[in-house]
């Protein structure tokens, strides 16, 4: 079936109608059981179900000719996705456990009221950022990463991490000059 549909793509005949899934029924459970099995919590099965029909569709759209058993190239995919939600879930865990050693360093100021207004202000200004450029922002600042180790932990270019944090600074800047906090 995927074959089919690959080679009307490639011919520039459009499908003219909906779709058709590129998992049937047994597919998806033996996505479902790997993916579970790889210790992926109930909650987030469906999000790795969509993920490799997102890759196989993918696939299918860039012209690449289509796995041979699609079974078994989606439980490979599948047992990726599982590797990958481990990897995330200890990044995440590294950088809270950063934070925690950070705040317990933290020395108590006599001057908290203008400390705790501009840490709110902070805050509420992190939370309004894009979610990359608050994680670059945190890991920077807050993790005190250099850019190089931010750029290792989370798998990009040294130039995307400085583009992302030199637009988060920026962003943050205005923000509190906005507010009138600094």
């Amino acid at each position: 079936m995927l074959r089919r549909k690959a080679r009307r793509v490639q011919g520039g005949v459009e499908p003219a109608g909906p779709v058709d899934d590129p998992l049937d029924a047994a597919q998806e459970r033996r996505v479902r059981a790997v993916l579970a099995l790889g210790g992926v919590p109930q909650a987030d099965l469906p999000d790795g179900v969509q993920q490799v029909r997102l890759r196989l569709l993918e696939r299918a759209a860039s012209g690449a000719e289509a796995p041979r058993d699609v079974s078994a190239w989606a439980a490979v995919v599948a047992s990726n996705l599982a590797m990958d939600w481990h990897r995330a879930r200890r990044r995440q865990e590294r950088v809270g456990e950063r934070l925690a050693s950070l705040r317990q360093l933290e020395p108590v100021d006599a001057s908290g009221d203008d400390t705790k207004v501009l840490s709110l202000a902070v805050a509420q200004g992190l939370d309004e950022l894009p979610d990359a450029q608050r994680q670059i922002l945190v890991l920077r600042f807050y993790a005190d990463l250099p850019v190089r180790g931010i750029a290792e932990e989370l798998g990009i270019p040294e130039g995307t991490v400085k583009s992302r944090l030199h637009t988060a600074v920026r962003a943050l800047r205005a923000r509190l000059h906005e507010d009138e906090v600094v």
